[in-house]
């Protein structure tokens, strides 16, 4: 699968801390999905240096395929670390790194100076920005339309806090947000964006109606925190058999209707009823553990 195949169509990302260097080889060996190695929330303001230089060494040890199924996020604009990360983006980019997770995005301009610093062909520069605050949302149409961007991810967490807001667990207040996401993405004809975490790590009935309701919105995949996520998240983002055995059958009616109208258990089957088969079938490809 290509390197940019990879990112597109994992159904779980994967954080890591960046000073934890001896997990990197285990999250990789968790499954062929994303892995996140985190600069930012996940490292204290005093080890984020030594993160940093451990990081770049462990990169190093990183075998070629994996290193494109990785994304690094660097601390956002703004604060002191973010252009040293950016001069560590350029030197490892140029070694095969996958893409770069930008946190709080917020403009045009900002994605830009993320993307100018990574040294590879444009057509492999990977950008995943994170929508974490009411800026971000507004400018969701200008973020999804910049170059590099392959997905959006929504960081609620970060949202909820930017906003005051102070949701139920079920997160009934972040519908408009969630919906916003998978909208911009649509018209930007970006890969489907990537949910929120998580947080509770032990509870997978939490965990399950969580990655449902990315499903059911339209979201493709799930930042996760923990390897003992990644089984709910794929099971849950995968196909069941009786949706798979439907999407076969629609692809073998219109295969035998050779571009005529046709029905399928009494319904009429047209255009975006096709679309959804084919997007089933394929979500049977790409929701291996990640």
């Amino acid at each position: 699968m290509p390197p940019l195949s990879i990112l597109a169509t994992a159904c779980c990302f994967l954080f890591v801390p960046a000073n934890r260097p001896e997990r990197l080889g285990k999250a990789l060996a968790c499954g062929d999905g994303a892995v996140i190695v985190d600069l930012e929330d996940a490292v204290a303001p005093a080890d984020k240096i030594t993160a940093r230089m451990q990081w770049v060494q462990a990169f190093a040890s990183v075998g070629e395929s994996d290193r494109a199924r990785l994304l690094v996020r660097i601390n956002a604009a703004g604060t002191p670390w973010h252009e040293d990360d950016l001069a560590m983006v350029r030197q490892i980019t140029a070694q095969g790194l996958g893409g770069v997770a930008v946190p709080k995005a917020e403009s045009a301009a900002q994605l830009a100076h993320v993307l100018a610093h990574m040294v590879m062909a444009a057509e492999a520069r990977v950008l995943v920005p994170l929508i974490e605050s009411a800026r971000g949302m507004g400018a969701l149409d200008e973020l999804a339309n910049c170059p590099g961007v392959l997905r959006l991810a929504l960081g609620h967490l970060d949202l909820q806090a930017d906003m005051g807001m102070r949701c139920d667990v079920d997160e009934a207040e972040l519908q408009s947000a969630r919906f916003a996401l998978v909208a911009a993405s649509r018209r930007a004809d970006l890969a489907s964006p990537v949910d929120g975490v998580t947080v509770a790590i032990g509870d997978t009935a939490r965990l399950q109606a969580d990655t449902a309701r990315s499903r059911r919105f339209g979201f493709g995949a799930k930042l996760c925190i923990h390897p003992a996520q990644l089984a709910t998240i794929a099971a849950v983002f995968a196909p069941t058999q009786d949706e798979l055995e439907w999407a076969q059958r629609v692809m073998a009616a219109q295969a035998r209707a050779a571009g005529a109208a046709f029905s399928l258990d009494g319904r009429m089957v047209d255009a975006p009823v096709v679309l959804l088969a084919q997007q089933t079938l394929a979500r049977t490809h790409h929701t291996k553990l990640a």
